[in-house]
């Protein structure tokens, strides 16, 4: 876990390190507000999501984490917050050579660390395929073992994440779509069904249409649509709403 956390702070902290350990970075804040979400203290949030993505000497990482207002409770806490910290280990760049075969342009070690209010901590470990597509901008296939770690916590099993960028020039600016999906596919406990979670974002370049090329994806705008099957392992409660969202790319 340490050693995880550790390669958080060297993605995150980019103006502290050599040019030669980050290749690039990205980080950006995003606030969303919608309706109609289950198993929470109300069904109306809103939500602060700070990112950060980047690529190093040896593989990539992301990092997110949500801050969350439910807009007026029912007797609890007004707040709550989680995250995860995702880095993966490249072959082709630990290798020094490309591992390609065909469609597939390289190949991880993933792992992510899942933390939070309640008993969300979990660890996931696994195998990222990254793959060169007509019109994705990138799509990657990441397949984890899935162990719990705080008690309470029943979502072991295995969890298949693609995750997805399609951008789309239209005039003077550009629809960017992206997002992902976490699939749980075995659950080991019975008490925790398996689930999906299917989280895209339509956003618009605003900032590009607005002030030119130099703006080019820094003010976002539009929304997250959400659907869960099976929310937090729960059969029967299938989420399905949308939140409208405004994103700022520093």
């Amino acid at each position: 876990m340490k050693k995880i956390c550790f390669l958080a702070a060297l993605i995150a902290s980019p103006t502290v390190l050599a040019n030669d350990v980050i290749q690039w970075w990205d980080a950006s804040a995003t606030v969303l507000h919608g309706d109609d979400y289950d198993l929470a203290p109300s069904d109306r949030q809103t939500t602060i999501t700070l990112e950060v993505a980047g690529g190093w000497t040896y593989g990539d990482g992301f990092i997110f984490h949500d801050f969350i207002n439910f807009n007026g409770n029912n007797g609890g806490d007004d707040n709550s917050h989680y995250g995860e910290i995702s880095p993966r280990f490249s072959a082709s760049k630990i290798l020094g050579e490309p591992v390609e075969f065909g469609a597939i342009k390289d190949m991880s070690i993933a792992l992510t660390y899942e933390h939070g209010d309640g008993p969300v901590e979990s660890m996931l470990y696994g195998v990222g395929v990254d793959f060169d597509m007509p019109f994705f901008s990138y799509l990657q296939l990441n397949t984890y073992r899935r162990d719990a770690i705080s008690n309470g916590n029943i979502s072991d099993g295995w969890q298949f994440t693609p995750v997805f960028r399609i951008d789309m020039p239209i005039g003077n600016a550009n629809i960017i779509i992206d997002g992902y999906i976490d699939w749980v596919f075995i659950a080991d406990n019975n008490g925790y069904d398996e689930n999906l979670h299917f989280n895209p974002q339509i956003k618009y370049d605003l900032g590009k249409s607005l002030f030119g090329e130099h703006k080019q994806n820094k003010l976002l705008v539009g929304f997250e649509y959400d659907y869960w099957q099976s929310k937090y392992g729960v059969n029967g409660v299938d989420q399905n709403t949308y939140s409208i969202i405004a994103q700022y790319h520093f």
